[in-house]
């Protein structure tokens, strides 16, 4: 180790010691002495490589970044030191084995390390861009995120933010049953939503199957009236499937009126609690069996798998750009510069 790159050791361990603590946000803390050990990661006696018996505290959930000459000692302290035993703290923390796959690994020449949680290390490499390259593909952490995504990510509408998941007629039997005792509801199967037309076929139909009443447009009407739809507007038609009160033993009847309105609604049912104010954003409850927006919002989805958020993959890249990112398109203020000029006089840019 050079003459310099001690001196400049020497003198970060001075700064780091005697620095005084800056509470402003997004500022380094080099005092850390009165926080908490849950906070700080605290290194005693590092003599990892050229380190010389460094002790110093980094604070956690912070930014922290360790500068210097070239063999002053940063890789040694970051990667050789902190990482090498964040690894080694977690593989022992395996079982025995999956232990005996990972090696031995040994620990590092430092005295101890207070408040290490298990580390990740991405390394520095030279690679080659192409428009598909992104922080994700070069730090090579873009497969794990999506295997991440995968398994623990829950889809929402990005039209509405109801969640999109599939239930079967039993979960929301139970979940409709959890509702405290004596709530009112009816069942609703929306055979229309959001649809031009004037849909006297499905009136008729609706009649003719015994269904007494439907929710037009948000309004109650009786199946009996003499019901007329502009044809030009879009209208909803939900019809009421059943009326119940939550209480002891309606767990059969409401399942069959659940399994009915499925069926007429192809996979989608709606549990309207009466009693709840009209505006009120509790006053419906929404359930689909399909993987499926519950408000009929243009959205189906296939079993989210990793591929789901490849870029790369058909399946899983936008249809628009093919993952790229962007598109290759002629601009017409690029090709035409001076529109007032004609072609003879040189109108587009060679």
């Amino acid at each position: 180790m050079s003459k310099q790159a001690n001196e400049q050791n020497d003198s970060l361990q001075e700064l780091l010691d005697n620095a005084p603590m800056r509470a402003n946000k997004g500022t380094f803390i080099a005092d850390l002495s009165s926080i908490p050990s849950e906070w700080k990661i605290t290194i005693q006696g590092a003599r990892e490589h050229n380190l010389k018996n460094v002790s110093l505290s980094i604070p956690r959930n912070r930014m922290v970044v360790f500068t210097g000459l070239s063999g002053s000692g940063k890789s040694s302290l970051a990667f050789d030191t902190l990482f090498a035993e964040g690894q080694r703290r977690y593989v022992e923390s395996l079982s025995a084995y999956a232990r005996q796959f990972l090696g031995r690994m040994d620990k590092p020449d430092v005295d101890f390390i207070e408040g290490l949680s298990p580390a990740v290390s991405i390394d520095q490499k030279t690679t080659n861009r192409n428009p598909r390259s992104t922080v994700g593909t070069i730090t090579e952490i873009y497969d794990y995120l999506r295997l991440l995504f995968a398994r623990i990510g829950v889809p929402h509408c990005p039209e509405c933010g109801q969640i999109v998941s599939s239930q079967t007629p039993q979960q929301m039997t139970d979940s409709l049953l959890a509702m405290p005792e004596r709530t009112r509801l009816q069942i609703l199967a929306p055979v229309v939503r959001g649809r031009k037309g004037e849909f006297k076929d499905t009136l008729e139909l609706l009649r003719s199957d015994g269904y007494a009443r439907a929710i037009i447009d948000g309004q109650m009407h009786e199946l009996s009236e003499d019901i007329t739809l502009t044809k030009q507007k879009k209208h909803t038609i939900e019809v009421v499937v059943d009326r119940l009160v939550i209480k002891d033993g309606i767990r059969v009847r409401l399942t069959d009126s659940i399994e009915t309105a499925l069926k007429l609604s192809k996979g989608v049912v709606i549990a309207d609690f009466v009693d709840e104010p009209e505006d009120s954003q509790t006053r419906r409850k929404s359930f689909s069996e399909h993987r499926a927006c519950p408000n009929n919002h243009q959205l189906e989805l296939d079993e989210i798998e990793p591929r789901t958020f490849s870029f790369n993959a058909p399946y899983g890249a936008c249809s628009e750009c093919s993952g790229i990112g962007y598109n290759l398109e002629i601009d017409p203020e690029l090709v035409i510069p001076d529109p007032d000029k004609s072609l003879a006089q040189g109108a587009i840019e060679p």
